[in-house]
């Protein structure tokens, strides 16, 4: 890979930190941090990927510990749904140089502009808890979201924490910062499960890595004591405004090919 400018560097560094705290607050980093890596010169998308889980899985440790400290997450959720969750990334990142994301976009673009309206039209969802599920039933279903969620990290990664958020809160019932709180725990999770396949094969390029871990780790810490200060309302809102960011991206991708 070619030496990179220092212009390049910053931005990347910039990029890893607005990840770092986009995604503690409501998910959703990688939709920042793994289009700056795809501009790296010479670097191929699963090297991108790979790389951009390195750098992710510092951030969401950080917020992980921080929500956990504070908030205080149903471990008895977060639990099942990320050991269903680091499963689900390992055989996805399998997947990952085999399948083209092509396939995937439209339908994650249907699916996110579903999930905006419904938030819009539902403006007191996730300002409370109400869980729908009790015992074994919650904790499969919980399992179940892991999986199919942590198997889409793995194969694609950008959004999964904010499908885990609007998961936790439509399917679980949790309110928008337990919800937050949980799904940071899962994400660490995903990360692991495709970095443990991601590293033993080399597509990791550790130094870039780990310098857009540190500026993620740094924007984590911010966003998650920010989340837990400012409650459900403010993540909510966040939730609504990087969801339609998701949706422009995702739009800008399908429509101009």
């Amino acid at each position: 890979m070619p030496e990179l400018d220092l212009l390049t560097i910053c931005l990347l560094l910039l990029a890893g930190l607005s990840a770092g705290w986009v995604d503690a607050v409501v998910g959703g980093g990688g939709l920042i941090q793994l289009p700056a890596l795809l501009l790296v010169p010479g670097i191929s998308p699963v090297q991108a990927l790979a790389t951009n889980k390195l750098g992710s899985i510092m951030g969401t440790s950080t917020s992980a510990i921080t929500y956990y400290r504070r908030v205080q997450p149903d471990l008895r959720t977060a639990g099942p749904m990320a050991l269903a969750a680091l499963a689900g990334a390992f055989g996805g990142a399998i997947g990952a140089s085999h399948i083209p994301d092509q396939l995937f976009k439209p339908i994650i673009l249907v699916v996110l502009v579903g999930v905006l309206a419904w938030t819009l039209l539902k403006p007191n969802v996730g300002t409370h808890d109400d869980l729908r599920w009790v015992g074994n039933g919650h904790k499969r279903i919980a399992a179940l979201i892991g999986l199919l969620i942590g198997a889409y990290d793995g194969l694609l990664g950008p959004g999964t924490g904010t499908f885990l958020v609007i998961s936790l809160v439509s399917a679980l019932g949790y309110s928008f910062l337990p919800a937050s709180a949980i799904a940071k725990i899962v994400n660490f999770a995903t990360n692991l499960g495709a970095l443990l396949f991601f590293v033993p094969g080399g597509a990791v390029i550790w130094s870039l890595g780990l310098g857009l871990g540190a500026a993620n780790l740094v924007g984590a810490y911010i966003g998650a004591r920010m989340a837990v200060a400012k409650g459900s309302k403010f993540v909510r809102i966040v939730f609504v405004v990087v969801v339609g960011a998701l949706i422009a991206r995702l739009a800008w991708d399908v429509f101009a090919g």
